[in-house]
């Protein structure tokens, strides 16, 4: 065999492992991201703030598994504000693509409410509701058996409505939450010709938490663990730890894990009080490592306040998470 088909025969496995991988299994995972800390609005509706006249808006990119042919390449938006002292609204938007076959484009409005327990601590209630726009394309798609699956012969595009919801629970120093973004079980690729192809948008299950330590009163130096782990039916669980620090309120860094996947460096600094960017690098521990050289991810954070806007004057430290 030459080189030239060597190559074309390893190009197409990746690939089809890939698309496998994200449709066929589509609802073992949603999209995994290593901020997920700064991209609570997407995991959770009931995400809130309680930063009255304060506008979050932010975004994040990630490549995933650079180099592999096919590797998914994901993008996020969404802004969040505090209508009055107990309710909260947001936006988001995911998109989720997969070589030239896979775009799927997740739209969703979230609402949330925020129940006083204490001076200090809260608990929201979130829901959130949306639809789903999802597209193959199989044109030009170069196949190695001479008798394709059928489950590749034939693209589609569909559109699923959606509905989630969650609880958090916060204080100045801490947060916990639960939530399934999903709740409406729909199917991607359907039974045709006798043969079953399947892609079920399962529902996903999502606990997160952390919590900010400081020491000796010493508030230029902070450490924050957290967590997330998403469960799903038919897939292992998936479990994030990592540990950030922040250092005089601009400049944080820290590392994460994966179980069983992928370990992260973290890094974000703030380039104005209320203007935040940052990148993280995982280094596949999977046998996926040797057609990969890691996974990239970068975000922009950013605080419009309305009340410096209307002359109020209104100022508060970074928030952490």
């Amino acid at each position: 065999m030459s080189t030239i088909m060597k190559h074309r025969k390893i190009k197409f496995l990746i690939i089809l492992m890939v698309v496998l991988f994200s449709i066929i299994v589509r609802g073992q995972q949603d999209p995994q991201f290593t901020h997920y800390m700064y991209n609570m609005s997407v995991i959770n509706p009931a995400y809130a703030t309680d930063n009255p006249d304060v506008m979050n808006i932010g975004g994040l990119y990630r490549s995933q598994w650079v180099g592999a042919v096919g590797g998914p390449v994901t993008g996020t938006f969404f802004a969040h504000k505090p209508l009055s002292k107990r309710v909260e609204m947001g936006v988001s938007f995911v998109h989720d693509e997969i070589g030239d076959v896979v775009n799927e484009n997740n739209v969703y409005v979230d609402f949330a409410y925020v129940l006083p327990l204490s001076e200090k601590t809260k608990l929201s209630f979130g829901a959130k509701g949306g639809a789903t726009f999802f597209d193959t394309n199989f044109n030009g798609f170069v196949y190695t058996d001479p008798l394709p699956d059928p489950a590749f012969q034939n693209n589609i595009s569909k559109v699923f409505p959606n509905i989630g919801a969650g609880m958090y629970l916060f204080g100045d120093n801490y947060y916990a939450g639960i939530s399934v973004p999903n709740l409406l079980m729909t199917k991607h690729l359907e039974r045709q010709s006798g043969i079953t192809t399947t892609g079920v948008e399962a529902m996903h299950y999502f606990i997160t938490g952390g919590y900010v330590f400081t020491f000796n009163g010493n508030d230029n130096f902070k450490l924050k663990p957290a967590f997330m782990a998403k469960a799903v039916s038919g897939a292992p669980l998936s479990l994030d730890i990592t540990a950030n620090a922040l250092i005089n309120n601009f400049f944080e860094f820290g590392v994460g894990y994966r179980k069983g996947d992928a370990v992260s460096g973290l890094v974000n600094f703030y380039v104005t009080p209320t203007l935040r960017i940052g990148y993280s690098y995982d280094y596949t521990l999977t046998n996926l490592s040797k057609f990969n050289s890691g996974s990239h991810e970068v975000f922009v954070l950013f605080d419009l306040d309305f009340g410096k806007l209307s002359g109020k004057g209104y100022d508060k430290s970074p928030r952490f998470f």
